[in-house]
């Protein structure tokens, strides 16, 4: 892991993208229904939230397992953000 910085800006770029993503889907399906699709955004917002507050922790015992911890996490919510994305119908 490069840095605190980078790791911000991944959880940034990822989520914003999966946040876009559900607003295209929102915008190619104007006849569906939106509120599974507005849940995918809460989630991916409470994600970031979460993953930020984690990130400013200060007072860890290892940092590098933390922010790699972090860093998993992050994958792991996206692609789970994601396939909800895909399901959704």
């Amino acid at each position: 892991m490069a840095n605190i910085r980078d790791l911000k800006k991944d959880i940034n770029y990822v989520l914003g993208d999966i946040i876009e993503a559900v607003y295209v889907w929102e915008l190619t399906n104007p006849d569906k229904e939106t509120k599974k699709s507005e849940a995918v955004i809460d989630e991916a917002i409470n994600v970031f939230d979460d993953l930020i507050a984690k990130v400013n922790i200060k007072n860890v015992e290892n940092s590098k397992q933390h922010f790699t911890g972090i860093s998993k996490e992050l994958e792991q919510k996206g692609r789970m953000l994601i396939d909800k994305i895909n399901a959704l119908k």
